[in-house]
């Protein structure tokens, strides 16, 4: 039975994760704003936390109550996203702020506040974004969120270098476009090839096993451009 922390899990990717790990016997942490749907799911074994992950005081409550089980995590996966599609010069302070918040210091603060929880053997999974990776293609109106993906694609592999002796490992799942309801939201219409519930399966198996074989990598999850 593995111990695993998930954010983002209100509706998509992390959602079926949940039920995933759930269906597993796996004991979860799922964290969200929203807590409905997986309440109303009542899945074995999975723990539904209202959480703000921009919020420094929900990542410090979380962790401290964390703290007083006797249980070493397995697993985190990082996968509460903010996406915003503007023009580069309709896009805000606030909206910038808005979005590094969830993708960047949101997840890096969680990260250090559970790392003294994890066993040695953990993995960290962070999902990115194929918009994140230096070199892919790019699209007009994601400045904000793909910057913000390829932040910590950086993250990412440094922390692997700092600790690659004591653990855990990180690695970085970089996707391409999934059918979510965030992407409906960002591009009303557009069909992606790859359903949340497949994705969900492949990142369960990888935050699984991935960290055998990788530490401090990034790896490519897409079949279509975007």
């Amino acid at each position: 039975m593995a111990n695993v922390v998930i954010t983002g899990t209100s509706r998509g990717i992390g959602f079926e994760l949940c039920r995933i790990f759930a269906e597993r016997g796996d004991r979860v942490w799922a964290l969200s704003r929203n807590t409905g749907p997986l309440e109303a799911a009542n899945l074995k074994g999975v723990e539904v936390i209202p959480f703000d992950i921009s919020s420094a005081q929900d990542i410090a409550k979380f962790a401290t109550d964390l703290s007083k089980v006797d249980i070493s995590l397995d697993i985190l996966i990082n996968n509460a996203g903010r996406l915003i599609n503007k023009p580069f010069t309709q896009t805000s302070w606030d909206d910038f702020q808005e979005v590094y918040a969830v993708n960047v210091f949101g997840l890096a603060e969680l990260t250090r506040s559970l790392i003294p929880l994890m066993k040695k053997s953990a993995h960290v999974v962070t999902i990115s974004s194929m918009g994140g990776v230096q070199g892919s293609s790019k699209f007009p109106g994601l400045a904000a969120y793909s910057s913000s993906k390829g932040a910590i694609i950086t993250l990412s592999e440094l922390l692997a270098e700092e600790y690659k002796e004591t653990g855990p490992a990180f690695n970085v799942l970089a996707l391409g476009a999934v059918q979510t309801e965030m992407l409906e939201e960002a591009f009303p219409g557009y069909q992606a090839p790859t359903t949340a519930a497949e994705m969900a399966e492949y990142i369960a198996s990888f935050a699984l096993e991935g960290h055998l074989m990788y530490n401090g990598k990034v790896l490519p999850v897409s079949n279509s451009t975007p």
